[in-house]
């Protein structure tokens, strides 16, 4: 029996220090709402293109009305924050995870771009506010277990997203917009509800968790000890927000030219340029789920730099490959190197500035996902797609520079 008993510790991922129950039962929870984010929006992005023809929209109609779910995150999430602190990150997470699932079968029953523009509104706000609930109690059980378990969370964002467009883009040939919207709504919110109920059963230590304005517990604690300042804090909280931002940018510009890059310039057909992105995805989610075993062998400073560098490389490598499989490793690369660099990027502006700190750096950071695709489609107009890839490759880089340049400072603030 205890050589069974070690087996079972060590799939389960414990260990004789394990967390006592309640810990877990809420890193379950919280992954699962991670999980359901990424499954529930991916649900609303397989249904984009019959949405458009629904609504009749042109492509540059189509794009302003998207415009609709970046203003409605961007606008929540400092709120957001302030929401956090009030009412607690883990109650403002089940409700805006039910405004997301309501909101994610509205696009399916408007017959106009700017009703559809509208409605995104809704499901950014929704969108937004869930991602800075959700790394907010992140952040706090982080603190609570003492492991960098932040990028696991991420981790099943990631899966949600496969499996959502997985499940979604068979059934799209199946059922109408409406049928399969409505569908992802109500698994949603039954979700919601049940993993909402194991979430809130059980609270984080008070020494963790911040449910009300207050001093974040990294910056008092270097306070006492006369080591940092608030308005030190603050400046680091802005530049992890940039490192966040020019990780983001990454994912944003391969995700929309990727695939484009594939098929136009090394002349592939659909399936394969699909495949572009399939790349970054993939190597995203295994680098996230192996994210914490490489926290915990370099720690977070040494992980954002070799993350940096070999997003760096990898998306030169995608950028110039001569060869198919070049490009698709340089992607996969391109992936890999940026997978840990966001979720660490947020839980240090987390750690250090709280609800407040999560929702400035997820701000920064979903602002540099929203400025790379149209960065990267107005410097291909002027010097070829392959030469503006080269713009995730110099912000990747950036990040690791700053975060070699600001060690010290990350580490003065108890960060």
């Amino acid at each position: 029996m205890p050589s069974l008993n070690k087996i079972r510790s060590v799939l389960t991922g414990q260990d004789r220090a394990s967390p006592p129950f309640p810990l877990r039962s809420l890193r379950v929870a919280l992954t699962a709402f991670f999980a359901l984010d990424g499954f529930v929006f991916a649900g609303w992005v397989v249904r984009i293109p019959a949405v458009k023809e629904q609504v009749g929209a042109s492509a540059g109609a189509l794009g302003l009305a998207l415009l609709g779910v970046s203003a409605g995150a961007i606008v929540t999430m400092i709120p957001g924050g302030r929401l956090c602190r009030r009412f607690g990150a883990r109650r403002v997470t089940v409700g805006t995870g039910a405004v997301l699932s309501l909101s994610v079968a509205l696009p399916a029953f408007t017959h106009s771009p700017v009703t559809l523009g509208l409605v995104l509104l809704l499901l950014g706000v929704g969108f937004g506010g869930m991602n800075v609930a959700m790394n907010t109690v992140a952040v706090d059980l982080v603190a609570a277990l003492r492991r960098p378990i932040m990028p696991g969370f991420h981790a099943a964002y990631s899966l949600g997203g496969l499996v959502g467009a997985g499940v979604g883009g068979p059934l799209a040939a199946w059922l109408t917009p409406a049928q399969h919207l409505v569908g992802v709504a109500v698994f949603g919110l039954v979700a919601t509800v049940l993993l909402g109920r194991l979430l809130l059963r059980h609270a984080i230590p008070r020494t963790v968790e911040r449910t009300h304005p207050a001093d974040p517990p990294a910056v008092t604690a270097q306070n006492a000890h006369g080591s940092a300042r608030p308005g030190g804090a603050r400046r680091m909280v802005a530049v992890f927000g940039l490192i966040a931002l020019c990780t983001a940018y990454g994912e944003g510009a391969l995700a929309e030219w990727g695939p484009l890059h594939l098929q136009e310039d090394l002349h592939t057909g659909p399936a394969l340029a699909a495949a572009g992105y399939a790349a970054v995805a993939l190597a995203m989610t295994a680098g996230r789920l192996s994210g914490t075993a490489l926290l915990l062998r370099l720690g977070p400073t040494r992980a954002v730099v070799l993350g940096g560098l070999t997003a760096c490389a990898g998306m030169l490598l995608g950028a110039f490959g001569p060869a198919v499989w070049l490009v698709l490793t340089g992607f996969a690369l391109t992936g890999l190197g940026l997978a840990n660099v966001f979720p660490v990027a947020i839980g240090r502006a987390g750690a250090l500035g709280g609800p407040g700190g999560v929702a400035t750096a997820s701000t920064l950071g979903y602002a540099g996902f929203l400025l790379g695709p149209p960065t990267i489609g107005f410097l291909a107009d002027g010097f070829g797609l392959p030469v503006a890839l080269t713009t995730v490759a110099a912000l990747a880089a950036v990040a690791a520079v700053v975060a070699h340049t600001t060690r010290h400072a990350s580490a003065a603030a108890g960060v």
